[in-house]
Parts: structure tokens; C-alpha cells; sequence
């Protein structure tokens, strides 16, 4: 009997001595090029002698992990889709403690080899307040500008005229490098000098935190773009010719050494932008109809050159100064055909209205920024940065028409524009870390932008040109916003919280100076933000966040001037537009299952004061403006994932639904209706044999309605094929972008007095291209690096 009480004790103080015995590893994950932490990623421990697994965790939103094991002879495995995974082994304990400080995570297909290559494949990583696709040498990318690779960024749609939405909505905020700039704006051509070999990534952020400017009431997508951080001289080389006429030589060049970071860009480009359009307005009171159909074009010389430096004062203080310029010439030779028929269908006239314009378009920004890392802490900095954007714009068009049949409509009419705006903004952003579990940022903002835009229209009256004087005017666009932030964020073991308060006051002015016309501004808002993430298991997390936002109407929705290409389907501004303001809310979750990674989010947004346009007609003409027209909620399910079925293959995914309920009226006028719409991305890659390459992307667009018109679906394919070349150092792509010429969007408003049609058409675009990298010296590791502790 005692013997056995014997044999008990025994056996409990091993199981004690065991418990007791346990080790603990802790360690941080980040993102090898930017430092940045990895969250969610899964550390696996395995014995190191029976290589079974023993154990596992992943990490927190700060990168951080920590395990427990009964055994010091064990190795780590740590991954996450989309980079290599890392076998970290011989692990080095005291007191029963390994802290294995930083360990850095490459991306896919990265080589530290002297050649700068590249990851080929994109990847989707997913984060706490935002998802950032990095951006690869994705196929049916080649040649194409930044609004051709928004397209195949997942929740992100650009409409045949360029226009970007972000879950089925607009009213995005587009940065490049975390900023505005004058690349990213609304005049001249949309991101139309950033091709894809110049972007890193793009992040996209449907609920920002109050850091974050308020603008943009879908959310912001920021295009970072790329800078070298290796020593020595690196770059790349991309040439691209395509059908139609899309032509283009881009040059990124980095000098790096100890304290200087050089970094530059260059690019020259043609490309040619046609559009066939068809356009139908009936008048179903007379029984007259105008209907017109034609080509348009518009043809860009564009030149792009960026230049900046990183100094590094010591390891803890870096300036920067970087500037960029684009400039634009236009030439937009257009003809449209248009017939006008009576009740019976008889054609009553015929004729060509011929377009001519030209144009230039000078770009400049300028930034100086001031980093400073403090001692304590490694996310411990201070930000105060500067940066100054210009833009002009001086256009000269001349509209003739030719009777070709019946009713004379000859006439010839001109239109000048001397546009300018200027924006600066200043800022200073400070984050400090209360402790390893708690960190507080704040910050304050001044941006203000000054718009002149001198407008003249002329008729020809047979001798001379007559300026119509109901036609022109000069426009001053003033905005002032100020704006100050704070936010908190606590880590607890399986949960993390972000809360963020931004006050925005804003102070806008506009005037015509000929009439004399003005409306003045003035609003103080506050934006709350909260943002939380919660790990359920190693392979499934739940994120769920908040925020509000604002759409301030931009200079185009306020501009009351047109350009009259067709002179019976016209679109104006409106000087007394109003902001709209939406509530978000939205529920993510994550699960990571072998070589699959699902998202899958719910989310609504309730927008007060919503900005449609709104069309009326008066003798065949179309007028189409902007106004405010009551609420709008929406409610939707999307759904992301990429999956590795072969070693040869990849598929990504990306499908949204949405509800939406409108309610409003506008002169006496209802605009109450309830609707959906959903899209859907499918992209397949291939790994074929002799470093060939072959992808296909196949998207759809539901058809929708909006306060007035149905907007039918579009379906459409992209594809590509690549050969690496020089052992992976340079490679030739072939893509072609809306292979079968379907993206077609068309329109149609049908109301009891009026029947309205229009139709647009790009047409397909096929482009030839080759890319080269060279470059020398190791990895730099100065700038780049994080300080332990």
C-alpha cells in the first residue's frame, strides 16, 4: 500500500517537475522590404529530433508571438501567404527563455541576388485596418497604367471613363505614397503617368482610422510606388508598344549609399484612347428625336520624371526631398454624325459635328519631409512633412458642324480654358508607444487648395468669332481644411483595439467673377474611427471596424462650365453643391486552410446629403448635374480568396453583392427606390514549362439602376503570356486587355416625356512589352532596419 502511495508521489512531482519545465519563445514577424509587421502569421514548432509537430501560435497585430514548449530541442517554421516560409533552427535558451528579436519574412519568388527581380506573382495580404495587394508582374498588367491595375485590385472597379469605385461606390480618396498628390487628381488625366512597373503596391482602406483624412466616403486606396533600398546603383528598364497606338519607355534608377538614398524615375509615353459612342434623345411630347454616333479620341504625349533623395542625418533623423513633374499634350480629333427625326421617323436634318483641341497639361509637386525615430522605442517617431502640387491646364478647342442632308445646321464655335490649381499641405504625425501593448498617435493637418479657371465660349457669326457671354466667366475655387487626430491602440493576448477622433474644420468659397456669383462654406465635423481584431484560432480571426467619412464636392462637381463635343448631351457642375457624409461599418472575417486564404466581410454604409447627378431636357437637350438628393443605405456580403490547387497553378477571387435603399426628392420629384448590384473576378495563372507564364482574368459587372437610368452588365476578359529571359533578369509579355470587346457600357433613362440611350465602347487593347533589371551591391540594411527592444 505505501509502495504505491510512493509510486503516486513519484509521478506527481514528475508531472510537476515537467510543467515547471516548460520553455517560452517569443519573437516578431515583420515584412523583410518594409519592416513592417506581419500579422497573423503562423509559427509552428516542431521536435527537432522526431521533426512532429509540437506546438504552434500566430502572431499578433504588432508581429509579435509567444509559445510554450516542454522541449529546447525543437526548430520553428514561420508563414504566411505570400512570402517564403522560414525554418528557424538551434535556438539559443536562458532561463527557459529564447527571444529570437526580429525575424524577417521574403516575399515570394524574392531574390537577394545582385539583379533586382522582383516577386512574379501578386499577392493579397490582409491587415488590421486595410488590405495591401503587392503589386507583382502580373500579365495582363504589362503596359498598363495605374487605372488598368486598380482593375484587378479586389472590391476596386474603373468604369470605361476611368472613374474608380470602391464596393459598387464612388467618392474614393487616392493617394500615392500615403499622400495627395498631383498625379493621383481629379484634372488632366487620372494616374495616367504611373504605368505598373513603377508600383510597389496599393493598399485599400474601407475603414481608416481617424489618422487618415476624412475625404472619400467609400474609403482611400493609396498607390505606393517603388524605390530601391539596396546599395550601389540598381534600376530597370520596361519598353511597351501596343495596338492601338500605346507606346512607352520607362526608367527607374537608385543610387544608395551609407547616407544618401538617390532615387529616380523617368518615363515617355503616346498613347491613343478611342471611344465610339452612340448617344439617343427622344422627345416623347413633339415625337422628335437626335440621335448621334461617332468615334473620339483622346491622344496623350506624356512625360514623367521624378527625383528625390533620403538623407540620413544619423540612424535616428532621415530628410527627404523628392519632386516630380508630368506634362501632358494633348489632342483630342473627334466626329460625331448626328440625324434628327420626326414623330413619323422622317429624317428631318443630318449633319457632322468635327472636334479640334489641343492642349497642355504641366504637372509639379514638390514634398520635404523630416523623420525622426527615437531611442526608446523602435515605432517611436516623429513626422513633419511639407508638400506643394501645381497643375495647369491651357486648352484651345473649335467644334465645326456640316450639314450633310435637309435643315442647315452649319456653324463653327470655339471654347478656350486657362485652368490653374494649387494645393499645399502640411502635416505632423506623432506615434509613440505607451508600452509593448499600447501605442497612441496624433497629429494635425493644413491643406489649402486655390483654383482659377477662365472660361470663354465664341461663336462665329460669318465674319468673326463673338464670345457668348452666358458662356463664360472665370471660376475661383478656395477650400481650407484643418484638421487635428488622436488614436489609441491596446494589444491583449487574442484582441486588439484601435479607437481614433479627427476633427475637420472646413472653409470653401467659390465665385464667377463676370455675374458676380458666390457661395461661401463653413463646417466643423468630427469623425470617430474604431477598428478591433480577434484571433479565434491559429487559422481563423474576426475583424470588425467603424468610421466616418466625408465628400466634399470637388472642383468638377462645382465647375458650372461644359465642354460641348455634343452640344445635345451636356454636363455641368453645380456652385451649390453640398457635402455628403456616410457612416461605415463592417465585419471581416479571415481563414487561412492549407494553401487556400479566404475574406470574407459584411458591411453597411448610411450616406446622408448623397451627390447624384440628375438629368433634365428642354428640346432634345440633355443637361446632366449634379445635386444632393437625400439618403442612401447599402448593405453587402464580398468575398476574397486565392487558392493553390497545383504547383503549377493559382486562382484568386472576388465577388460583392450589394442592397441599397435610396430615399430623397428633388423639387417636388421622388426619388425612393431599393435595388442590388454584384460583381464578380476571377484570375487564373499558370507556371508552364521554359519559364513561360499564362494567366486569364474574367470579370462581371451586374447591371444596376440609379435615380434615373438602368445601367446594363458588362462582361469582360483579360489574359496574358510571358517568357523569362537572361535567368530571370528581363522577360517579353504579351497581354491583351478585353479580349472580346464586350466591356460595353451603356445606359437608358425612360420617363414618360423623354427617352435618353447612350453607349461607350474602348474596344480591346493589346500590348507587346520587355522589362530588364540590373543592379549591385548587397542588401541595404541602414534605412531599412528596426532596432531591437
Amino acid at each position: 500500500m505505501k509502495q504505491r502511495y510512493y509510486h503516486t508521489l513519484l509521478l506527481l512531482v514528475f508531472l510537476c517537475t515537467c510543467a515547471s519545465a516548460q520553455s517560452t519563445i517569443t519573437g516578431r514577424v515583420v515584412d523583410e522590404k518594409s519592416g513592417q509587421p506581419i500579422e497573423f502569421a503562423t509559427v509552428l514548432v516542431s521536435d527537432a529530433s522526431t521533426k512532429a509537430g509540437v506546438g504552434g501560435t500566430t502572431t499578433d497585430l504588432a508581429g509579435n508571438f509567444t509559445l510554450e514548449t516542454s522541449t529546447e530541442a525543437v526548430y520553428l517554421d514561420i508563414s504566411f501567404i505570400g512570402f517564403t516560409t522560414r525554418r528557424v533552427e538551434e535556438l539559443t535558451f536562458s532561463n527557459g527563455k529564447a527571444d529570437l528579436g526580429l525575424l524577417e519574412l521574403s516575399a515570394e519568388g524574392q531574390t537577394l541576388e545582385e539583379v533586382t527581380v522582383r516577386a512574379e506573382k501578386s499577392q493579397t495580404e490582409f491587415k488590421l485596418d486595410k488590405r495591401v495587394f503587392n503589386v507583382g508582374k502580373d500579365l495582363s498588367s504589362t503596359g498598363a497604367s495605374a487605372l488598368e491595375v486598380l482593375n484587378n485590385v479586389p472590391s476596386v472597379n474603373v468604369n470605361i471613363e476611368g472613374e474608380i469605385q470602391l464596393r459598387g461606390s464612388g467618392g474614393v480618396q487616392i493617394l500615392v505614397n500615403g499622400k495627395p498628390s498631383v498625379i493621383a487628381s481629379e484634372q488632366g488625366n487620372l494616374l495616367g503617368t504611373i504605368t505598373a512597373d513603377m508600383i510597389e503596391s496599393i493598399e485599400v482602406i474601407t475603414n481608416p482610422s481617424a489618422k487618415y483624412d476624412a475625404e472619400g466616403t467609400s474609403g482611400i486606396i493609396n498607390v505606393v510606388l517603388k524605390k530601391e533600398e539596396r546599395k550601389g546603383l540598381n534600376g530597370a528598364i520596361s519598353i511597351n508598344g501596343g495596338i492601338p497606338d500605346n507606346h512607352s519607355i520607362g526608367l527607374s534608377l537608385n543610387r544608395r549609399t551609407e547616407k544618401f538614398n538617390l532615387f529616380s524615375q523617368f518615363g515617355i509615353g503616346y498613347r491613343e484612347l478611342p471611344n465610339d459612342q452612340r448617344a439617343i434623345n427622344e422627345d416623347r411630347v413633339s415625337g422628335t428625336t437626335v440621335s448621334s454616333e461617332g468615334e473620339e479620341f483622346r491622344n496623350e504625349l506624356y512625360y514623367n520624371a521624378v527625383l528625390g533623395t533620403d538623407y540620413m542625418i544619423n540612424e535616428r533623423n532621415v530628410i527627404t526631398l523628392s519632386g516630380n513633374f508630368s506634362y501632358e499634350i494633348e489632342d483630342q480629333p473627334s466626329r460625331n454624325d448626328f440625324t434628327l427625326t420626326d414623330a413619323s421617323n422622317e429624317i428631318l436634318s443630318s449633319w457632322k459635328r468635327e472636334e479640334v483641341t489641343e492642349a497642355t497639361n504641366p504637372k509639379y509637386q514638390f514634398e520635404l519631409q523630416y523623420k525622426r525615430d527615437f531611442e526608446d522605442h523602435k515605432d517611436h517617431d516623429l513626422i513633419l512633412s511639407a508638400i506643394g502640387t501645381l497643375f495647369s491646364k491651357d486648352q484651345s478647342s473649335e467644334f465645326t458642324n456640316t450639314t450633310l442632308s435637309g435643315i442647315d445646321q452649319d456653324g463653327r464655335q470655339q471654347t478656350r480654358t486657362n485652368f490653374g490649381n494649387q494645393e499645399n499641405t502640411f502635416k505632423v504625425d506623432y506615434t509613440r508607444p505607451v508600452n509593448e501593448k499600447m501605442t497612441v498617435e496624433t497629429g494635425a493637418q493644413y491643406i489649402t487648395s486655390n483654383v482659377d479657371n477662365d472660361f470663354s465660349v465664341s461663336d462665329f457669326d460669318g465674319t468673326e468669332f463673338i464670345v457668348d457671354p452666358d458662356l463664360t466667366n472665370i471660376f475661383n475655387w478656395n477650400q481650407k481644411v484643418l484638421a487635428f487626430y488622436g488614436t489609441g491602440a491596446y494589444q491583449f493576448s487574442n484582441l486588439g483595439i484601435k479607437f481614433g477622433l479627427r476633427v475637420e474644420n472646413t472653409n470653401l468659397t467659390t465665385l464667377l467673377e463676370t455675374t458676380n456669383e458666390s457661395n461661401d462654406q463653413n463646417y466643423t465635423n468630427l469623425f470617430p474611427s474604431a477598428a478591433s481584431s480577434y484571433k479565434i484560432s491559429d487559422a481563423v480571426s474576426v475583424q470588425a471596424s467603424y468610421s466616418r467619412r466625408i465628400f466634399r464636392p470637388r472642383l468638377w462637381d462645382l465647375n458650372p462650365f461644359f465642354n460641348p463635343r455634343n452640344n445635345f448631351n451636356i454636363r455641368v457642375g453645380n456652385p451649390n453643391l453640398q457635402p455628403e457624409f456616410t457612416d461605415s461599418y463592417e465585419v471581416t472575417s479571415i481563414f487561412i486552410l492549407g494553401e487556400t486564404s479566404l475574406n470574407f466581410g459584411i458591411y453597411q454604409r448610411y450616406t446622408t446629403d448623397v451627390v447624384e447627378r440628375i438629368t433634365t431636357f428642354q428640346d432634345n437637350v440633355s443637361i446632366t448635374a449634379p445635386q444632393n438628393i437625400g439618403t442612401n443605405r447599402t448593405t453587402g456580403l464580398e468575398l476574397n480568396f486565392k487558392t493553390l490547387p497545383a504547383k503549377f497553378m493559382t486562382i484568386t477571387g472576388d465577388a460583392n453583392y450589394s442592397f441599397f435603399s435610396r430615399k430623397g426628392e428633388l423639387e417636388g420629384t421622388s426619388f425612393d427606390f431599393s435595388a442590388d448590384q454584384y460583381s464578380g473576378k476571377l484570375t487564373t495563372k499558370f507556371n508552364l514549362p521554359l519559364d513561360f507564364d499564362f494567366e486569364v482574368t474574367g470579370q462581371y459587372q451586374s447591371s444596376f439602376q440609379t435615380v434615373q437610368s438602368q445601367v446594363s452588365d458588362q462582361l469582360f476578359a483579360d489574359l496574358g503570356l510571358r517568357k523569362k529571359l537572361f535567368d530571370g533578369k528581363g522577360a517579353v509579355s504579351f497581354s491583351v486587355r478585353d479580349v472580346f470587346a464586350s466591356r460595353i457600357q451603356e445606359s437608358v433613362i425612360d420617363q414618360a416625356e423623354v427617352f435618353q440611350y447612350s453607349r461607350r465602347l474602348r474596344g480591346r487593347f493589346i500590348t507587346l512589352g520587355f522589362s530588364y533589371g540590373f543592379g549591385k551591391g548587397e542588401t541595404m540594411e541602414y534605412l531599412g532596419q528596426r532596432r531591437r527592444g
